[in-house]
């Protein structure tokens, strides 16, 4: 039992996810690719249009587009300084090195106006981590990719159905990936998906995610007999997992309209508060329409943020904060990341707090959140 009466996320049965996961069971078919894994994929291609294959994690979808670029030891990945961890490791395990680049202060995602003077001759990608939903500058990154020959891949993994000038995240560069963490807006506890957008990729994508066989062409009748016939690895997600992400998705409409209102709120009633007291809330720039994953506050100060959050820990509320600067961690120095390297991620990653922020938040506890921030 949490020891928060406000935890900072809870996941919530919002339509048939129980019906489906007994009718899996039910079926006695539990592993992947079964009639729940299809659906979710279809309703997900339908929205996104490239070729969705759902995954045991976003982790395991990064490193399944890592294989899919064929990097080598010495080639380069350009990744922002703050993000999970995932998005640097999955190259990592290539052999690729990681070349960090800083954020933009407004929207926190990667600084496009930076990432040029970061390509190299053995720059093989750019990674563009779309933080809180809210979109990168993607007409800018694909054209630099585009111009170098560069693979752009978007961690979508707080962005689904988010989209940038109109176009929806996850569509821009040929792979993409999402997460269905049970912290995301749209859960099965652990899971992820690898979007496709590049026709030329799929069948191998298909064959990586199983165990590099062509069983994906054995269970469609091309080949009488499937075997091993590339890398890979055990990436296919759980059908009785599909099942309970595929009852999230149904109500994706009436999810994303709950969040926006809390999202809102917070941004509406924090408003006077932040300007008093040199807060920063989190912006969205014209031409984003965010998910509303997470909303945040920059305080003045590391100090100030810890009194803060150790505040709200006091009246039983929980607040955390994320995304220490991977440059500067003991991997990223062995990269060669150094102290002042990227300014940005370093300031904001001692000054930024997120607040409880999910589907079930009752509208008296966030009254109650947006209280105790505002006397503390």
């Amino acid at each position: 039992m949490s020891a928060y009466r406000i935890p900072f996320n809870k996941a919530s049965v919002v339509g048939r996810e129980l019906a489906y996961v007994t009718e899996a069971i039910a079926g006695g078919h539990i592993s992947g690719n079964g009639s729940f894994t299809r659906r979710a994929e279809a309703l997900l291609e339908e929205a996104m249009g490239g070729k969705v294959l759902l995954t045991t994690s976003c982790t395991h979808a990064l490193e399944m587009a890592a294989l899919l670029l064929d990097l080598t030891p010495g080639d380069e990945v350009i990744v922002p300084a703050f993000t999970f961890v995932s998005t640097v490791n999955a190259f990592a395990l290539r052999g690729a090195r990681p070349v960090f680049v800083d954020v933009l202060p407004d929207t926190l995602n990667l600084d496009e106006r930076l990432v040029e003077r970061a390509i190299t001759p053995r720059t093989r990608a750019i990674v563009a981590v779309h933080y809180g939903g809210v979109g990168c500058a993607m007409e800018a990154l694909a054209e630099l990719a585009a111009r170098h020959r560069l693979a752009l891949v978007e961690d979508n993994a707080h962005g689904l159905f988010a989209r940038y000038r109109g176009r929806l995240l996850g569509t821009f560069g040929p792979l993409a990936v999402q997460s269905f963490h049970e912290t995301k807006n749209f859960t099965c506890g652990e899971g992820g998906a690898l979007v496709v957008n590049d026709p030329s990729l799929v069948e191998r994508a298909e064959i990586l995610r199983e165990k590099g066989t062509d069983r994906s062409r054995f269970f469609r009748g091309a080949v009488d007999k499937y075997t091993w016939v590339d890398l890979g690895s055990s990436y296919v997600a759980s059908d009785m997992l599909a099942g309970f992400l595929l009852g999230q998705l149904e109500e994706r409409e009436k999810v994303q309209a709950r969040r926006a209102l809390l999202w809102r709120r917070y941004a509406d009633e924090l408003a006077g508060w932040a300007e008093r007291e040199g807060v920063r809330l989190m912006e969205v720039p014209p031409g984003c329409e965010p998910t509303q994953h997470l909303f945040y506050l920059l305080l003045p100060s590391l100090e100030r943020r810890q009194a803060l959050m150790a505040q709200l820990a006091a009246r039983g509320i929980l607040a955390v904060f994320h995304y220490q600067p991977l440059h500067l961690s003991r991997m990223g120095r062995l990269y060669g990341g150094r102290e002042g390297d990227c300014p940005v991620t370093e300031d904001v990653a001692d000054r930024l707090l997120r607040l409880p922020l999910f589907y079930s938040l009752e509208d008296a506890e966030q009254a109650e959140v947006i209280s105790a921030v505002q006397t503390s």
